[in-house]
This record gives structure tokens, sequence and C-alpha cells, in this order.
């Protein structure tokens, strides 16, 4: 029932479209009924000979009807499919707004192509709520009522027999397609969006596939799983088409049931004989406002089964505490946690446990220790991607959550080792980190990442395309291209999450130097797992098993001999 409540309210905006559009397919129906009828009244009148003058009225309705219904059959259309392509663009925008405060911490265990297939493929799905879910019902019950009226003028038997046709049509053949074609729907929504993964995660792993020689295999997963796409498909074409001849086959019945009435009351001088084909085809014809209703248990199921994919995403979020005001001031940035503890989830055990350290404004601090050991944990909470479960982490004298999270993540600038990079220009990857940056100053921070020599190597220079997650370009020119975007950024706090890990130890050490040099004055988190090469930073936190367990100098803690010690002598030794 929520699932049919949320996507109600995204039609609600657009009601007065949509009670437009119901009452064009209404009028669309009524002018074929009217169009059928005339026309049967017309022959059967004009079959009397009658004098010209008494069938201009009936003549000039079959125009009327005639014409009417293609008129409303276009604006009908026209405008529902604008209803349904304005729901699209809404669930589109309403969805990636819900989304957005997830990510990146609350996506991760999402992979990239299954969200893809949600957003495109689940939204896409969508359009058939209105066309094919939502109006139909509400066509077919404003005819029913209309033409039903209609016939009762007459006798009101005609009105009776129209409802059984209707009720069976429209409610016991839905009944038995629905028994049929029980899970169809949501098995193809499922396996198309399996379908849609695979696909994305071949392209995106291409590489991988071809230097591994699995390209048939990972084709032949994509053909099972289009082959049974198909055959859900083919039964429900059969489905459709078993529909369509019962509903036929009722249409008939309804016809010939208003026919055999007619003629008795016919006999029995209660009605015209003029009449008789009118009621008759009218009939008939009014069938076509209940077709729709046979497929309409799997558009509802399949409906259904999409939202709940899309909902499944932003259903039971933790919402971050975003009603801090506060503005960070520039004069006093100190970081500071006070016994945090954190875990990613209630049933794992604790990735950081009671951790407390301060990191003082402008100075340079490495957070060391091998991979699983909570580095990158502790930037994720300081970026305020994920909430401590105890303890607090403060910015000067205030807790993060009381500062505006907008203001806050201004302060920071990333340097991950995965680095992202669009599909897009050198130059409009730069500018992610300033909209407003000059060419000039594109240039500068590119020297300063010592990447300006190879981006005037390149055909197009600065509007060089970089190809989708950056993949023309080598692992180390994406981290100096990353590097170039905090430089250009100018933030105060600097997180070098792995971030020269894609270079040679030559041109790391080169670069490593540069960047501190450039970088002097503000404060610098360099997270690595590689102990050599720290000499210059002014604190260094050991961490294991979710702790501190040495803090000190390089300096200090080669004299205190412990783990920081052995593991120095041995990465010397390697090296």
């Amino acid at each position: 029932m929520q699932r049919i409540i949320w996507l109600i309210r995204l039609l609600i905006p657009y009601w007065p479209r949509i009670l437009l559009a119901l009452f064009l397919s209404v009028f669309t129906v009524t002018s074929h009924i009217g169009l059928m009828a005339a026309s049967a009244y017309l022959l059967a009148r004009a079959a009397l000979h009658p004098p010209i003058l008494d069938l201009m009225v009936t003549i000039v309705g079959v125009r009327f009807f005639g014409l009417s219904r293609a008129v409303f059959r276009y604006l009908e259309r026209y405008l529902s499919h604008d209803v349904t392509f304005r729901v699209l663009s809404r669930i589109r925008v309403t969805f990636y707004e819900q989304i957005e405060p997830l990510a990146p911490a609350r996506l991760s265990h999402f992979r990239s192509a299954d969200l893809l297939s949600r957003i495109v493929g689940d939204v896409e799905t969508q359009q058939n709520f209105y066309l094919r879910v939502f109006a139909p019902p509400l066509v077919a019950f404003l005819v029913l009522l209309g033409y039903g009226i209609f016939l009762a003028r007459f006798d009101v038997r005609f009105s009776y027999i129209l409802a059984a046709g209707f009720l069976m049509a429209g409610l016991l053949l839905p009944w038995l397609i629905k028994i049929l074609g029980q899970g169809i729907a949501t098995r193809i929504i499922s396996l198309k969006a399996e379908l849609n993964t695979q696909v994305a995660d071949g392209l995106l792993g291409m590489t991988e596939l071809l230097s591994y020689n699995q390209v048939r295999k990972h084709l032949h997963k994509i053909e099972q799983t289009n082959d049974r796409i198909i055959e859900h498909e083919r039964k429900l074409m059969k489905l459709s088409a078993l529909s369509s001849s019962l509903i036929g086959l009722i249409a008939n019945l309804g016809m010939l049931s208003v026919l055999v009435l007619g003629i008795l009351l016919v006999e029995a001088g209660r009605l015209k004989g003029v009449d008789l084909g009118m009621l008759a085809l009218g009939t008939f014809s009014s069938f076509e406002a209940i077709s729709p209703l046979a497929l309409l248990p799997h558009y509802c199921e399949q409906n259904l089964a999409a939202a709940d994919r899309l909902l499944e995403l932003i259903e039971n979020k933790q919402e971050l505490n975003d009603n801090g005001n506060l503005l960070p001031q520039g004069d006093n940035l100190d970081l500071r946690f006070q016994d945090v503890s954190f875990r990613y989830d209630p049933a794992e055990p604790w990735v950081l446990k009671d951790l407390a350290f301060a990191i003082p404004k402008g100075s340079k601090t490495a957070i060391v220790g091998p991979s699983g050991v909570g580095k990158t944990s502790i930037i994720n909470l300081v970026l305020r991607f994920w909430e401590p479960e105890k303890g607090k982490i403060f910015l000067a004298e205030h807790s993060l959550p009381e500062y505006d999270l907008e203001r806050l993540r201004d302060l920071f600038a990333v340097v991950s080792q995965q680095t992202y990079l669009f599909n897009a220009t050198i130059k409009e990857n730069l500018l992610l980190a300033k909209p407003s940056a000059t060419d000039q100053e594109l240039i500068e921070a590119a020297q300063q990442a010592q990447l300006h020599e190879f981006i005037l190597s390149l055909p197009q220079g600065y509007d060089s395309y970089v190809g989708e997650g950056g993949l023309k370009l080598s692992g180390g020119q994406r981290q100096r291209l990353a590097i170039a975007r905090v430089l250009l950024k100018n933030a105060p706090i600097i997180i070098l999450d792995e971030a020269f890990a894609g270079l040679d130890s030559i041109t790391e050490g080169e670069v490593q130097r540069e960047v501190f040099h450039l970088l002097e004055g503000r404060t610098i988190i360099l997270v690595t797992h590689d102990i050599l090469g720290l000499e210059n930073m002014d604190e260094i936190l050991l961490l294991g098993n979710g702790r501190v367990i040495e803090q000190g100098t390089h300096t200090e803690l080669l004299q205190f001999g412990g783990v920081y010690n052995e593991l120095w002598k041995r990465a010397r030794f390697i090296s």
C-alpha cells in the first residue's frame, strides 16, 4: 500500500492535467460509441426511405463523432503522455534528491551497475503507472456510468447486461490473467535489472575480461539472462493474446444479449426497431474502455516491483544530523577525536574503539597501519559520511554535527586512492574544485601537480576528454589530476588518502615533497600503509585494532623501538 501511495503522491501536482486527460479518454470512447451507434441508426432509418431532411441530424452526428473521435484521441494521447513524462521527470529528480545524501557511505554495498539499473530502468518502468494502471479503471467506470444511464432510458435491463459484461471483462478476466501470470512481471523486472548490471559490468570491466580471456564466458551469462527474459515475455504475450480474445468474446456476448433482449422488446412494442442496431453496436463499442484492464494486474505488479527496488534505497535510511548552523572559523581548525567508537553494522565488530587523538591546525599528521585497521573510516567520520556510534569529533570547540554540513565540507579537500574522473575534458574535471577558476589558475594548479607538460602534449590540451573514469589516463596521471584539483580548491585541511599510490617511487617522493611545500601552513592528514617517507611529518599515528597503538614523530617512534620501528626496518629491507 505504501508503494501505491508513494506513486499516487507523485501524480498529485499534475492533477489538473490528469483530470483533463481522463475526460479526454472518456470523450474518445464516447465518440467511438456515438460513431457506431449513430451509423447503425442512420442505416436503419435510411432503409425506411424517409425524407432526406429527416436524416440530416443523424448524418451530422456521424460526421461529428467521426471527427471528434480522432481529435479527442490525439489530445488524449498528447496530454496523457505529457503527464507521464512529467511524472517520470519528477520521479528522477525526487529519487536523486533522496539518494544523494546517502552517498557515498550508505550506498557502498550496492554495485554501481545495479544503482544505474534502478535509476534508469526502474524509473522508466513507472511510465506504465498512469497510462496502464491508474487511468484505465477510472475511464472504464465513467464510460459504464454514462452509457449505462443512456441504455436505462430504453430499458434498465440493457444497463444490467452492460454492467455484467464490464464486471466480467474488467474484474473476472484480470483476476484470471493475474493467476495465470503470477510473478511474471516481478521476474521480468528482476531479470532486466540483472541484465543491465551484467552489461554495465562488462563494459566497465572490458579491459579485465579481455586480459583474462573471459569475454565469451561473460557474453554467455548475458545471453542466458536475455533468453530467460524472452521466455517470460513470451508467456506474457500469450496471456495478452488470451485476454484480447476473451474480451472480444465478452463484447460479442454483450452485444448479442442486447440484441436478443432488444428483439423481444421490439416484438412487444416497447422498443422501436430502428433503435435495435444502435443499442447493440453501441454496447459492443463501449468495451473499448474495458480492454486495457485485462493486463492491469501485470503492469501493476511490474510497477510495484520496480517501486520496491527504488524505495529500498531510500527507506529506513540513517539520516545525518544536518541541523547544524555554526560556521567554521578560519583561525581555529584543530581536529580532536574524543573516545570515538565506530562500526559499519551493529552485528559487526568495532572498526574503531575508544579512539582519541588531536590534529592541530597547520600540522602534518600521518595515519598509518595495514589495510583494515580503520584509516579510511577515520576520514569518513571527519567528512561526516558516517556518524560515530560513541564519542564525538570536535573541530575547534564544537562537535562536527553543530556545524553547517556544506560549509564544513568546504574546509576539506581530498585525494583518494581511487580518484573518480568524469567522462569530460581535463578542464571540466579541474573546474569541479573551483567552478569560477580562470585558465591561468588551472594552468598553475596543473604545473604544481607536474601535469601541465603532459596536458600540452595532448592534441586538444586542456579540452582533451579523459574517458569514463579517466580511462584514457594512467593511474599516476589520474592522481596528479586529483592533486591539481586539491591545489585549485585551496582548502585549509587537506586529506591525502593513499594519494601517491599510483606513482612510481621516484616520482612519488618528488610529488609528495612538492605538494607538502605548496600546502605549507595548511593542515595535512596523510593516510597511508607505507611506512617510508614519513620523516617530515609532525606526528605519526600508528593504528592497530581500531586504536592508536603508537604516536609521535618519526624519530621518537624509532627510538621507542616498538611496532613502528619493526615495520620501518622491514619496509627498508624490502625496498
